[in-house]
């Protein structure tokens, strides 16, 4: 007889068109009838996942949580899904994934002695195929989740085999007819279920009232009751998730392959509210570099690993994930309250990376006289090299008009490329400096420069400029042309190869909707219009200037690192002040877009032709690079993005430092950098209006907004090689300081060095139950390796071996000094 598992739950997102408050005082109240209801009616069982729920309960109404907890020992009510909440499932980073599974498997362990198997994510509104690596060894076989439809996601069956990109393998099932039912109708759905799946042995029903809470209804008790009563053909019972796939696996029916992401329903949600997505990069980037400089202070005996505090700014991170505050598809004090969040997880961090980095500037000589000491400290356990910028004082003002205090950066007793640029304040005196320059950093420990000042007459005129209406800038590897007319890079050769095609970084308008999910979209391809550079006068006014008619087009910074040209456009009510930093080093150009957006229902991309037509578009997800769409069919990425040409051997990549929608089509990138909608304003059918506008109605990203980009090209391999690890340096930033140290201790050693840099360390932190450390590395090109990992400081060099895009998890004891491989949730491996 075929069986039919009900699975009750009560889907309530924490916060949504409601604040946290709110859903705290839904969950109290839809747990509390569910226990209710757990101890009255014999054979029901209630599922619910997301930790953050059960701590407000824990919290806010300790007897119930007791109660809770008496159920689950009875198995009356099912821990389900075992993660810290429904996070977004594209935008977080590997290691973000692997904190809400951490968080909650460790949360539900303690507090009601569980450890689910199956992973839920009913509501997120796409899945990166990232996930199923990370799931598998975590200790989950079945993943259940709701979105995409099959009409935006084909799939060969609701029930497959799901392929990891490093082979892993797990059982993926999309729920019938999503999560939730209506009041009183879940026999109902039960019924439809069981008359469109005639055949099949075991099957399984999401039911309860869901999205603000409810969950079991007396009357749908009542109601189901009868139902199992009556079956003849079908055994229906109140179940988990769990034992569904106990019972799918009896049957032994084969399943389908399926080798790609979830995605992607409401593609626009991955640029929506971009403060968020930026605030989030922030915040992840900060967090998991504090902990690096916190673990190498701690294991060398410079401090105590503050881990309370680091796991309150991972609490703050995940929660910000939330798959209704990431894709910025909540209400505005939503957003406001996600913004503060973070920023309290950011301050959290700050204090402790100050406190790492003055421990780890131990040992430092003290400056020599009239010299000024910059630190650097590089997290990352390769060399580095890269521009560092830093801000400090002279010892005191210079008031000689005629006199310019000009600092050179030596490494050692080497000079090395420096250039003084506009401090970020405004005081026409010489005294703040910022200083610009290039260097290698040492892997896994602090970098000490040295500043000695030079007095100039006047400072140093800029030699780049402007000759038949263009700024040809060019060094022995790259060459770049901004056409002052239009403002657009017309030419980016590396070693004498074109990479682009004219009018590259062209600000784009595109025809837009209120409905900040784009729920019925696939694309957002039709341009409403384009940013043009503004007249002298336009440039003139837009500046703020009086006296000097400036170029809209001008060279702002040039000196032996850089050249930095700046561009200004308008476009309706918004304006866009666009930076070029071309490189005295290297091919990678930076490029910075100020935003100033006043314009309503519409999109703003960045548009990058590239030469390469037949190319094939890739990007960076979690735990692995996806094939993204060549259609121009919006996609979603992390970290970079990549146009790869295999007919001519050459890649054009792209980093980027907090957005994660773009499209691809012919050659050409368009980033997508922001929209503006209705807040929390969804396509709910063809008979009701999108919004009502009787009013004022606020819409989503108006003001100022700031996105950094870092565009390179060259050879295939090369490229791929290189691509993740200049990722994460632009994004794991190393910490750079001017201190002048006191001379005294001992010198640290550097934290860790690996001998392959396509190996990427993504976490070095102290284990959540021990005094042991856990080190998580990432395979970044999907190659088998080999290579050496070693910690100075306690004599570990070890031979590794790592699969393709293979996460590998070590546990570090300190008392032994032993190196061993653990499990991703942090248990020993027998």
């Amino acid at each position: 007889m075929k069986r039919i598992h009900l699975i009750c739950n009560a889907h309530l997102d924490p916060m949504w068109l409601w604040e946290w408050e709110e859903g705290a005082a839904e969950a109290i109240s839809t747990f509390r009838v569910a226990a209710d209801f757990c101890e009255e009616y014999e054979g029901f069982v209630f599922n619910h996942n997301e930790v953050i729920l059960y701590k407000w309960v824990e919290e806010y109404e300790p007897a119930l949580f007791v109660r809770i907890q008496k159920l689950v020992a009875q198995g009356k009510w099912n821990i389900m899904g075992g993660w810290y909440l429904q996070p977004d499932c594209n935008m977080p980073s590997g290691e973000s994934f692997v904190r809400q599974m951490l968080f909650g498997r460790h949360y539900f362990q303690e507090k009601f002695g569980v450890i689910p198997t199956t992973a839920i994510n009913f509501d997120p509104f796409g899945h990166t195929r990232g996930l199923v690596q990370l799931m598998t060894k975590a200790g989950y076989d079945s993943y259940v989740f709701c979105r995409p439809p099959q009409s935006d996601c084909p799939l060969p069956a609701d029930e497959f085999i799901w392929c990891g990109y490093d082979g892993s393998e797990m059982v993926g099932h999309r729920a019938f007819d999503y999560y939730a039912s209506e009041r009183g109708k879940a026999h109902e759905k039960v019924k439809k279920f069981i008359e469109n799946y005639p055949s099949r042995e075991e099957g399984m029903v999401l039911w309860g009232i869901g999205n603000h809470g409810g969950g079991p209804s007396r009357e749908d008790l009542a109601n189901l009751t009868k139902m199992m009563e009556a079956a003849q053909e079908a055994e229906i019972v109140h179940s988990t998730p769990e034992a569904y796939f106990r019972g799918m696996a009896k049957t032994n029916s084969p399943l389908p392959r399926y080798e790609k992401d979830l995605n992607a329903w409401a593609p626009g949600c991955y640029t929506s509210q971009i403060r968020i997505k930026q605030k989030h990069r922030l915040l992840e980037n900060e967090l998991y570099m504090t902990e690096k400089m916190l673990s190498s202070a701690a294991i060398q005996g410079k401090l105590s690993y503050p881990r309370d505090q680091l796991h309150d700014a991972t609490c703050d991170l995940l929660t910000a994930e939330f798959h209704d505050i990431l894709p910025g598809s909540s209400i505005q004090p939503v957003e406001e309250s996600s913004l503060r969040l973070m920023d309290h997880g950011l301050e959290l961090l700050s204090r402790l990376k100050a406190r790492a980095f003055f421990a780890l500037a131990d040992g430092q000589p003290k400056a020599k006289e009239g010299q000024i000491p910059i630190m650097v400290y590089n997290p990352h356990p390769h060399i580095i090299k890269g521009t560092i910028e830093c801000e400090f004082n002279l010892a005191d003002m210079n008031w000689d008009m005629d006199k310019y205090t000009w600092p050179l950066v030596y490494c050692g007793d080497q000079r090395i490329p420096s250039q003084v640029e506009k401090e970020l304040g405004n005081l026409t005196l010489d005294w703040r400096k910022r200083v610009i320059f290039h260097a290698d950093l040492q892997p896994g420990q602090m970098n000490r420069f040295d500043c000695k000042l030079e007095m100039l007459t006047g400072r140093k005129k800029n030699e780049l400029h402007a000759n038949n209406r263009k700024i040809h800038f060019e060094t022995t590897e790259l060459e770049a042309v901004i056409n002052c007319e239009t403002g657009l890079l017309d030419t980016y050769k590396i070693h004498g190869k074109e990479m682009l095609e004219p009018h590259a970084f062209q600000p784009i308008v595109m025809v837009d909707n209120n409905d900040p999910w784009g729920s019925r979209v696939q694309e957002f391809r039709e341009i409403n219009g384009k940013f043009r550079l503004m007249s002298r006068e336009e440039g003139m006014q837009f500046s703020g200037l009086s006296e000097n008619l400036l170029e809209s087009v001008r060279i702002v910074e040039d000196g032996e690192v850089r050249a930095v040209v700046e561009a200004l456009f308008s476009y309706g009510n918004s304006f866009i002040v666009l930076m070029y930093k071309l490189p005295k080093h290297g091919t990678e150009m930076e490029v910075q877009v100020r935003v100033q957006w006043n314009e309503k229902s519409k999109m703003l991309k960045l548009s990058i032709p590239t030469l390469y037509k037949d190319a094939s578009f890739i990007g960076q997800v979690a735990c692995g690079v996806a094939k993204l769409p060549d259609t121009g069919k919006e996609a979603v990425a992390q970290k970079w993005v990549a146009v790869i040409s295999e007919s001519n051997n050459q890649a054009v990549t792209c980093i980027n430092d907090g957005t994660y929608g773009c499209d691809y089509k012919d050659g050409e990138i368009r980033l997508s950098l922001l929209r503006s909608s209705a807040y929390s304003a969804l396509e709910l059918g063809i008979e009701r209006p999108l919004i009502v506008q009787d009013r004022f109605l606020t819409r989503i990203d108006q003001g100022e907004r700031i996105y950094h980009f870092w565009l390179n090209g060259g050879p295939l391999a090369e490229r791929m090689e290189q691509i993740d690890r200049e990722a994460l340096f632009h994004n794991e930033r190393p910490f750079a300081l001017s201190f002048f140290p006191s001379g005294e201790g001992e010198l640290p050693l550097p934290l860790m060095q690996l001998s392959d840099s396509a190996v990427q360390l993504m976490s070095f932190k102290q284990a959540e139950r021990s005094d042991d450390y856990i080190i998580r590395l990432f395979e970044s090109t999907g190659l088998v390796r080999e290579f050496k990992l070693s910690i100075p400081v306690l004599g570990i060099v070890q031979k590794l071996a790592i699969g393709e895009f293979e996460v590998k998890t070590l546990r570090l004891n300190l008392k032994t000094k032993t190196l061993m491989e653990t499990t991703l949730m942090e248990m020993e491996t027998h």
